[in-house]
């Protein structure tokens, strides 16, 4: 007899776009793999999620930038077709924070974790998380929310250079503004300009004292908070690669035990009164306390790195819980590691003795490692062609300063970079 009751069906719901987002996928497999129907809501054209086995239907997503009651209008449409209540999964924070806003709205068509409708939207805002953390005297680098482009130059002096600059909700960003959601400044000129483009961005402007990494310095926990409030599954794991290079997504990770930053994650959501999935990133400064950088209410693209003895991670949790079934008491596997083979090819042909997982590649889902070898071959292709062509424009005598079309170390923070589906 199956632990999960499969007469419930998975929703997964992701608004952003861009066809390389493994979390899609690990989240397609854990809960197929378990006998559950998936219905991947998210524009797959182009991806290898679609050529998973474990996809049951795919519907269409509702445009980038859409408004929450544009996503209910959709998320209804969908209910309308699976004809049964689902557990549903948002995997970005545009979704995510719409959901947690209209959760009684979407019921009883959709399960959900039951949470207070304002918490996913507080800690997802990188300047309210901000507020959070000296609330409840977590750890978190310096942070100045500036109020005029004066204030920012000032501001970059206080907090000392190079400093890092982010737009708070970095999901409104419209892609034709070329903004970048995470930089680093390197003098308060360009924090003064960075702010006049405030109204480009839609969100606020933050200024934050810059953590060198070092290696094994950043750190990520996940974890599902069931309906009484106990931190269950996942676990913390050290990046060991991102992409890009010093400030992108886990390109490979390791999972090792961390018991403080447990005690410290286990700490804040009892305080926030969080339910529900959640992926933290940290990063350990020069004195060694670890300092929460980002708070994302839903799974990571990595979460398949946290799978235990008894196959339990945090998806299949949150759908055990939601259905009101027992989790199973698997045992943590620590040293287990996660490799995107896009990203750290060489890295993925290295036999790992705790076991690994690869996001693409699986023996009983070919598919989508088949289709990611074509469509990543075309895909790098069109960088390097646009880089070349770039470069062959540019006069000879600038043609050494003509920066990648890729995005630089410093522009991405961890989930963003972890592309979409």
């Amino acid at each position: 007899m199956s632990l999960f009751d499969i007469r419930v069906p998975a929703v997964l719901l992701r608004i952003d776009r861009n066809p390389f987002h493994h979390g899609t996928l690990g989240a397609v497999r854990s809960l197929g793999r378990a006998g559950v129907e998936v219905h991947v809501v998210a524009d797959c054209d182009g991806s290898p999620v679609a050529a998973s086995r474990f996809v049951g239907r795919l519907h269409p997503p509702p445009p980038p930038g859409a408004s929450a009651d544009d996503i209910v209008h959709a998320l209804r449409q969908v209910a309308a077709r699976v004809a049964k209540p689902a557990v549903l999964i948002p995997l970005d924070d545009a979704s995510a924070l719409a959901v947690g806003a209209r959760r009684a709205e979407l019921a009883p068509s959709y399960l959900l974790p039951a949470m207070p409708e304002q918490v996913p939207a507080r800690v997802a805002d990188k300047a309210e998380l901000a507020h959070v953390c000296a609330a409840l005297n977590v750890p978190h680098p310096s942070t100045i929310v500036p109020e005029s482009a004066t204030d920012a130059a000032s501001a970059a002096w206080r907090l000392g250079l190079p400093l890092v600059a982010k737009w708070s909700r970095p999901w409104l960003l419209p892609a034709q503004t070329g903004l970048r959601s995470t930089v680093v400044l390197g003098s308060a000129r360009e924090a003064r300009e960075l702010y006049l483009r405030s109204g480009e961005a839609g969100s606020r402007l933050l200024l934050q004292a810059f953590l060198p990494p070092r290696a094994e310095s950043d750190w990520f926990l996940h974890g599902y908070v069931d309906r009484s409030g106990a931190l269950r599954a996942g676990g913390t794991g050290v990046k060991l690669l991102a992409w890009p290079r010093g400030a992108g997504l886990t390109a490979a990770g390791r999972w090792a035990a961390n018991p403080g930053l447990c005690a410290l994650a286990e700490r804040l959501v009892a305080e926030l009164g969080y339910r529900g999935v959640l992926d933290l990133d940290f990063r350990r400064g020069p004195s060694g306390r670890y300092h929460l950088l980002d708070f994302n209410p839903r799974p990571g693209a990595q979460f398949r790195l946290f799978a235990d003895s008894a196959g339990l991670d945090v998806v299949r949790a949150l759908h055990l819980d939601l259905t009101h079934r027992q989790l199973p008491a698997g045992k943590p596997l620590p040293g287990r590691a996660f490799v995107v083979e896009n990203y750290a090819p060489l890295t993925a042909l290295r036999r790992v003795p705790a076991g690994r997982e690869l996001a693409w590649h699986a023996a009983d889902d070919p598919g989508p490692g088949r289709a990611l070898r074509r469509l990543w071959t075309r895909h790098a292709a069109r960088r390097l062609w646009t880089r070349l062509g770039r470069t062959s424009q540019a006069p000879a005598s600038a043609r050494a300063r003509v920066p990648s079309p890729a995005p630089s170390p410093t522009d991405l923070s961890d989930d963003e970079k972890a592309s979409s589906c």
